[in-house]
Formats: C-alpha cells, sequence, structure tokens
C-alpha cells in the first residue's frame, strides 16, 4: 500500500513542520478558558496544511475527550453545527446512561436532547451551545472527571459567508466572556478571509477574527521535508537511494502538499523495493501536472484578471522579476503595477524578493504559467527592448 497521501485535506503519515502550532493549541486547551490559543485562525495557501492541520487540533481534543464538531463555512453552517451538537449530545446520553442517573436532561427551547431530530429552527447556536456546556459541567461533577469542552472546526472560511460569521463570532465572544470552556479553529486562504479581517469606517463586526490567535502557515524547512519523505515508506520494504531522496526534498520546494504527491508518484516507480533517482525524475513530472490541476488552476480561478496578467508578466523571468519590467510589460505606471503588487502579496501569490523584486509563492507556478498562458507577447516586448 502506498504510505502518501495526496489528497488536499487528508492527513499525511508524517505531519511536517507544525509541531509548534499543535503543541500550543493543546496546552490552550490545557490551561482553560481564557487561553488566547483557544480561537485560532489559520491562513495559509491551498495544501500548505490549513485543514490538515484542524484535523490535528481535532485529534488533540478528541484525545481529551471533548466534543468536537467538524464543519466547512457553505450556507447554513451554523444549523449544521447545531444539528450536529444535538446528535453528539444524544451519543453522548446513549454512551454514559447507566452513569448519568440523576442527572436531567438538558432541554433547549423546550426540547429534549432525546429528540434531536425534532429540535426546533427558532434556537440560537449560542443558546443550544451554553444549554450543553452548561450540561456538560454537571457531568464532570457527577463523575468526577476532568473538565470536558467543545471544539469547532470551521474550513474554508470566506467573506461571502459574512453575516453567518458574525452571528458564529458573536456567540463565540459571548461564551468565552462566560468563561464557558470552548475552543474554536477556523481555516481558509488569505485572499477569502482578508475582507473579514479590514475595519471599515474604524469599525469591524468580526472582532472576534482580529482578535484570534493567527497561525500564518507557510512552506517548511527541508529536514521536516526529509523525515515526511523518509518515515512513512519505514516498514514497507521500501527504501530510499540517498541521491534520490536528496533531488526530491530539494524538488518539494517546503510545500506540504507537494511533498505526499512527489511521495506517491516516486513509491509508485520503486524499482526492486528501491526509490531510484530515475523514480523520482518520472515521479516529478506526474507530480508537477497534478499541483497544477488541484492548485495553481484553482488558485489562479479565485484572482481577476489583471491580478492574472500581473502573474504572467513575471512568468517570462527566469528569477525574480524587477517592478520596473513588470510595469513595461504591462505598459502602466509604478503606481498601477505596484496596487496589484500589494493585492497579490496580501493573496500570498507572491513575495518581495528584495528592492524591487518579486517572485512566486507556490513552486512551480512559473513553470505553470508558462505551458498555460500566453506569455509569448512580453517575451516579444523584452527582445524589443
Amino acid at each position: 500500500m502506498n504510505p502518501f497521501r495526496a489528497t488536499l485535506g487528508s492527513s499525511p503519515p508524517y505531519l511536517a513542520g507544525r509541531r509548534d502550532e499543535i503543541f500550543d493549541f493543546a496546552e490552550a486547551l490545557d490551561d482553560g478558558p481564557g487561553s488566547h490559543e483557544r480561537v485560532s485562525l489559520i491562513t495559509g495557501l491551498r495544501g500548505v496544511g490549513k485543514t490538515v492541520l484542524l484535523n490535528a487540533f481535532e485529534d488533540e481534543a478528541k484525545s481529551r475527550s471533548w466534543w468536537v464538531i467538524s464543519e466547512t463555512a457553505t450556507a447554513g453552517f451554523t444549523e449544521r453545527i447545531i444539528d450536529a451538537l444535538f446528535r453528539t449530545a444524544s451519543d453522548v446520553l446513549h454512551t454514559h446512561k447507566k452513569q448519568l442517573t440523576g442527572i436531567s436532561l438538558p432541554a433547549i427551547g423546550g426540547v429534549q436532547v432525546t429528540e434531536a431530530v425534532l429540535h426546533q429552527p427558532k434556537m440560537t447556536l449560542r443558546s443550544v451551545l451554553t444549554e450543553l456546556l452548561m450540561w456538560q459541567e454537571e457531568v464532570d461533577s457527577k463523575l468526577n472527571q476532568q473538565s470536558v469542552g467543545i471544539l469547532i472546526t470551521l474550513d474554508e472560511l470566506h467573506y461571502h459567508r459574512c453575516d453567518e460569521v458574525i452571528e458564529f463570532g458573536a456567540t463565540i465572544q459571548h461564551l468565552v466572556r462566560e468563561d464557558r470552556n470552548i475552543a474554536v479553529a477556523l481555516a481558509g486562504i488569505p485572499q477569502s478571509i482578508k475582507p473579514l479581517l479590514a475595519s471599515q469606517e474604524g469599525t469591524n463586526p468580526v472582532t472576534f477574527l482580529r482578535r484570534a490567535n493567527r497561525i500564518d502557515l507557510g512552506m517548511i524547512g527541508d529536514d521536516e521535508v526529509r523525515k515526511a519523505l523518509a518515515e512513512p515508506v519505514i516498514g514497507t520494504g521500501v527504501s530510499w537511494d540517498n541521491e534520490a531522496l536528496d533531488e526530491a526534498v530539494a524538488s518539494c520546494g517546503g510545500y506540504p502538499f507537494m511533498i505526499q504527491l512527489i511521495g506517491q508518484q516516486c513509491f509508485k516507480r520503486r524499482e526492486n523495493g528501491v526509490i531510484t533517482v530515475k523514480a523520482v525524475n518520472e515521479g516529478m513530472s506526474v507530480a508537477k501536472r497534478k499541483l497544477g490541476q488541484l492548485v495553481h488552476e484553482p488558485a489562479l480561478a479565485d484572482l481577476s484578471e489583471v491580478d492574472r496578467t500581473f502573474l504572467v508578466a513575471m512568468a517570462v523571468d527566469d528569477g525574480p522579476s524587477a517592478m520596473s519590467d513588470i510595469a513595461q510589460r504591462l505598459e502602466v505606471n509604478s503606481q498601477y503595477a505596484g496596487t496589484y503588487r500589494r493585492r497579490l502579496i496580501d493573496a500570498e501569490m507572491i513575495g518581495s524578493a528584495g528592492y524591487g523584486l518579486v517572485d512566486f509563492e507556490l513552486p512551480y507556478m512559473r513553470e505553470y504559467l508558462r505551458e498555460h498562458a500566453a506569455i509569448t507577447l512580453f517575451r516579444t516586448q523584452d527582445h524589443k527592448d
């Protein structure tokens, strides 16, 4: 069986480079209500491991017997969280029925938890969470056990759901102020989250996001990349040729999803139980193509036409691009080009590479644009100049 998992959001066999973030969150669960990391906001490009980190946070909560509600921030997510809370409460009651004699069941909005499927839409997320957390405190006391809380993870956060995010945030703020045993971890790509963090006329309805513990995920170091490639094959009867492993590490560029893509493709091409340089070269070609389909294509689709044109103008260069060259290729002034530079840096598509220079953040984006975009015109302009 191939030990690598080249599926976005799937937890890899070795989670590279995120030990500190997981430790801090776990400590916050143990430290009790009021710990800053109990409300965490994870941002980063596609494929850097946002969903995987949410999975790891959930595992930490589950290991402490916490309730864990995992949702995606699509329309109606608050109602789905309420539904999930009722189902979880019903499961808890069924599991501990004998131990919980003498404790009255929580009735929220006049509805017993055992009638979960019949709950009324008028109930708010705040009322459900408050009642269940109060009930859990009574259960903890009855069973003389360590305090159990509720963790809610919310993936793919987006400003298009601003109203629901505001409602959700207001609920969490109230519960935090009341010292309830609640924790929340949210994740999304930068351009989807930034409008939620932006201040409008000095106010922001989603202040809980601005106060949250920010976790900005980026690339990881080569030592961790090496472990993430080497450790999963241990015990499989397969080993890496040393030179092949060196090439694979360099090819990943510190990008978490690329580790899984390259690992998976190289493992498929092993020869007599050894992953060779040949396997890496062949696997790399396939991995880059899949990276384009799964990451580059949707990342570009999120951008405006001018944003994409800016990136195409950058792809002409073999390394970092000078802003003066980009402005010339786009036939715009430096101020106009600077506006889109800031937009793309905020979206974490590009980064500063020195004074007046920018470069791509995503590995192999330059190659993808060269294969799929019309950069010939810009190259012709450079030759004429």
